[in-house]
């Protein structure tokens, strides 16, 4: 059966949903169609979906184009105005299969975006693992209840709402069963998972629950936020082998003044003692973190606290965002910083991310590591460090590896021969 185009944009929880969506529109028969499914986190996010679109059409002349996705959600008027557009549908009609067989047969609306505010389930299609043939991501949450002064994501995200533990145990299992070795647990705001769930279950207990009623080799937890990380996630950091030692934080700034006026809900101090818990924890620990240069009312002062908190965190992968204003948020009406001073900062943050990666990766030779193969010549330390060979290795498999060298941002490995 033939499945549709689809272009996706933004986050791994878009990726996911956007293989759902190339499911729900192949069983509908929507072969033919393009997907755009956009993503509005930042303003020069939104212009590139737009570029997407317009790219896709002049590609594409004769093709349905539908577009979905958080930009489609949160200003679906503006993409029902380009010409390239067939069809625009909301983060919740995209995930329902009556949208699109509805659309398959032609009766449906242009425009098809309900109020994302009243949903109060996640959505029922669940899919079977995507991306490579060794991890899978499993949604367990959706939405945001909080209103930071610079995101726009919550009005095309939602209210918080969570999976069921037994739901998530029992996708695992069948992605286990299907050979998968590692599973990500991802969300929109990941740690708020269980507050609207009958006892209000922590985070950590979905992560323990995974662990005892599940055989999956890896474990992963995607973007977090430390301050409301729970003590039975850190029991799980602390005991757990198998939820790995790589945790992306939510961090955005490390200027006290700065986080407030962004209404975060840590200060620096808090930051700093988490990544340092953590690792006394679990002393093989990484830390990934997202960091926003040039926010409003940004200092050289302010800036050089979260230049230094790649540092004071032990920081390794870092995503760094320029400050762009997203129309309809606090923040957008605060006082600018110039735009060639956020794009000069920014550049300094990802020179000190990329510095960090080079004594990660410098640290990690002559070590032994095992490493999930991605693809025949590449695969990934339980850090998320990627290790390329010389020599084809099982695709899926968790290989032995002794870390030969480095070779730019990529580790260099022999595999190891287990002998009985």
């Amino acid at each position: 059966m033939r499945a549709p185009i689809l272009s996706n944009h933004g986050c791994r929880l878009n990726a996911y949903e956007a293989e759902a969506m190339r499911d729900l529109a192949t069983q509908a028969g929507l072969g033919d169609a393009i997907i755009v499914n956009t993503c509005a986190v930042t303003a020069e996010a939104v212009r590139k979906g737009r570029q997407d679109i317009r790219k896709l059409r002049r590609e594409n002349p004769g093709a349905r184009l539908i577009v979905t996705g958080c930009a489609a959600q949160t200003d679906p008027a503006s993409f029902a105005a380009m010409a390239e557009v067939d069809h625009v549908i909301g983060n919740t009609e995209k995930m329902q299969p009556g949208t699109w067989a509805g659309l398959a047969t032609g009766g449906s609306e242009p425009v098809q975006v309900d109020d994302i505010m009243s949903v109060t389930e996640t959505a029922g299609h669940l899919i079977d693992g995507f991306g490579t043939r060794s991890r899978a991501y499993v949604q367990v949450q959706n939405g945001c209840d909080h209103r930071c002064t610079f995101c726009i994501i919550p009005y095309g995200r939602g209210n918080s709402r969570s999976v069921p533990a037994g739901v998530v145990v029992d996708q695992i299992n069948r992605l286990v069963a299907r050979g998968f070795n590692e599973i990500v647990l991802t969300g929109v705001d990941l740690t708020s998972w269980g507050a609207d769930l009958p006892g209000q279950p922590p985070l950590g207990d979905l992560v323990a629950r995974v662990l005892k009623l599940t055989d999956v080799p890896r474990l992963r937890i995607s973007s977090i936020d430390s301050i409301e990380v729970d003590e039975a996630l850190m029991r799980c950091i602390a005991e757990e082998p198998r939820l790995m030692p790589h945790l992306h934080l939510s961090l955005q700034h490390g200027a006290d003044l700065i986080l407030k006026r962004m209404k975060r809900r840590h200060l620096r101090g808090d930051a700093i003692a988490f990544a340092k818990e953590a690792r006394r924890l679990r002393p093989d620990m990484t830390f990934g973190a997202d960091i926003i240069a040039g926010f409003p009312t940004e200092t050289e002062a302010h800036f050089e606290e979260s230049l230094r908190l790649v540092e004071d965190c032990d920081l390794t992968w870092l995503h760094v965002f320029p400050y762009s204003p997203r129309q309809g948020t606090p923040a957008a009406k605060m006082p600018a910083v110039d735009g060639k001073i956020i794009k000069a900062r920014a550049a300094r943050l990802r020179a000190a991310g990329t510095a960090a990666v080079s004594r990660h990766l410098a640290a990690q030779v002559g070590r032994d590591h095992a490493v999930l193969m991605e693809s025949p010549r590449m695969g990934r330390t339980v850090q998320f460090a990627e290790v390329t060979f010389d020599v084809d290795q099982p695709e899926g498999q968790i290989v032995p590896t002794r870390i030969t060298g480095v070779s730019g941002v990529q580790l260099a490995g022999t595999a190891q021969v287990t002998r009985a």
